[in-house]
């Protein structure tokens, strides 16, 4: 890459007080000193309240204590990830985080460290850095481009001046997905009062051809394999928790095994149509229709309610609707028990009230459903897009700042080189 005059290449190295690795210890609900991990700052930003404490204390508390302007990088799980901290509370970093303390503009050193010109070289095989963890060694190798420090003073302005637009169209578009998830909702409540095919509904809560039954006195029982008549070597494919994609409610990706290596939850038989949800944390909606015949005759996981209708009374398009909306899910949130893993029983979804119609209305109602979804999809389409090309723009700001092409460059600014000696012969002369 062609610099600017007066710009250099340095290592992260050149231009850092000497690394240092985090504290090791156990976390705490309750002390008096924070324990900042990776999983603190992976986010883009740090919550205190949810940041827990030191068990042990370290005896050279000051050794670990963070102070505004330092950056941690994390070595391990989420590799590379950093954060510039600014007005910390009483805290210390803990071990699978670096502390890098830049001699530069360090919100400039922050900068660089999402920019593509750092995480290409994370992602480098050349320089020997695993995506599974990093030492501080490796991080200081990396190598970054240095402007005049005037000049990194104005590059942080012009990226904090178009991050700033950026984020409010991201708050916009956010916001948009939050009214569409809405939407749906209100969609599926007009959809099961009735109001969708009854216009002149007015105070009534249903239709008066409308009934309302116990889900139970609907559905088919489910068939439960026999382990002990299946041939070991026979292949079968397993819908589990894992199978479903919440976002979409559609199974998405499946297991095969051999009966003998089948897990212990794989035990009840599913057939075309069925409807499964997820008992455990009601509330993340893991609920979808088995919507392909491959799947037909399958295993699926005892983690689900398996829905099967009787279809002379209840289409299994209907139901699965029903079974996405509030008015069913929320009863059943509220039912969970458990702390670790809050579930409910298959006794407590088919306890669950649900309105009916004639099958010929819950067809058009399925129709009307989906015709006003397919509109919210597109939508979501081109909101996920933006947002997709708001990260995009975000980097090419970044790359442009470090290739010097965000701000113009001043011939009256100190020129990097003599920066750099400077910071050099602070460091000789601390050592």
């Amino acid at each position: 890459m062609r610099m600017p005059k007066n710009w250099e290449t340095a290592t992260i190295a050149d231009v850092c007080e000497d690394t240092q690795y985090g504290y090791t210890t156990s976390a705490s609900d309750m002390g008096e000193i924070h324990l900042l991990r990776t999983t603190d700052i992976t986010s883009g930003k740090i919550d205190w309240d949810t940041v827990p404490f030191c068990k042990d204390v370290p005896a050279e508390l000051n050794k670990y204590l963070l102070k505004n302007g330092d950056v941690v990088i994390s070595r391990a799980g989420s590799v590379g990830y950093s954060f510039l901290i600014e007005n910390p509370e009483k805290a210390v970093f803990a071990s699978y985080l670096i502390r890098f303390i830049p001699r530069i503009n360090n919100k400039y050193f922050a900068y660089f460290l999402k920019s593509p010109f750092y995480w290409n070289h994370i992602l480098e095989k050349s320089i020997g850095i695993a995506l599974a963890n990093v030492n501080a060694t490796k991080l200081k190798n990396i190598p970054i481009p240095i402007s005049p420090l005037p000049e990194q003073k104005r590059i942080v302005r012009k990226i904090e001046e178009l991050f700033k637009e950026l984020d409010e169209g991201v708050e916009i578009l956010e916001k948009m997905q939050g009214q569409i998830k809405q939407y749906r909702q209100s969609v599926l409540k007009q959809a099961f009062e009735g109001r969708l095919t009854n216009k002149n509904i007015k105070n009534r809560k249903l239709p008066k051809h409308w009934i309302l039954v116990k889900l139970g006195d609907t559905v088919k029982k489910v068939e439960k394999i026999n382990r002990r008549k299946i041939d070991d070597e026979y292949v079968f494919k397993y819908l589990d928790i894992g199978s479903i994609d919440n976002s979409t409610n559609k199974i998405i990706s499946y297991k095969e095994y051999k009966w003998k290596n089948a897990p212990s939850r794989a035990q009840q038989i599913l057939k075309y149509r069925d409807i499964l949800f997820s008992t455990v944390r009601t509330y993340l909606k893991n609920i979808a229709q088995v919507a392909d015949t491959k799947f037909n005759d399958q295993i699926g996981s005892t983690g689900f309610t398996v829905i099967r209708t009787r279809q002379d009374i209840l289409l299994p398009e209907y139901l699965f609707q029903y079974v996405l909306s509030d008015k069913l899910i929320q009863p059943l949130n509220d039912l969970q028990t458990g702390s670790s893993y809050p579930a409910v029983r298959d006794s407590d979804v088919f306890n669950q009230i649900i309105p009916i119609c004639s099958i010929k209305e819950q067809h058009q109602i399925v129709r009307e459903i989906e015709s006003r979804f397919a509109l919210a999809d597109e939508l979501e389409k081109t909101v996920e897009w933006s947002l997709t090309q708001a990260e995009t723009l975000r980097q090419s700001i970044l790359k442009n700042a470090f290739e010097g092409k965000l701000v113009p460059q001043n011939s009256k600014d100190e020129p990097a080189e003599i920066l750099l000696e400077r910071i050099k012969k602070q460091k000789d002369k601390k050592n």
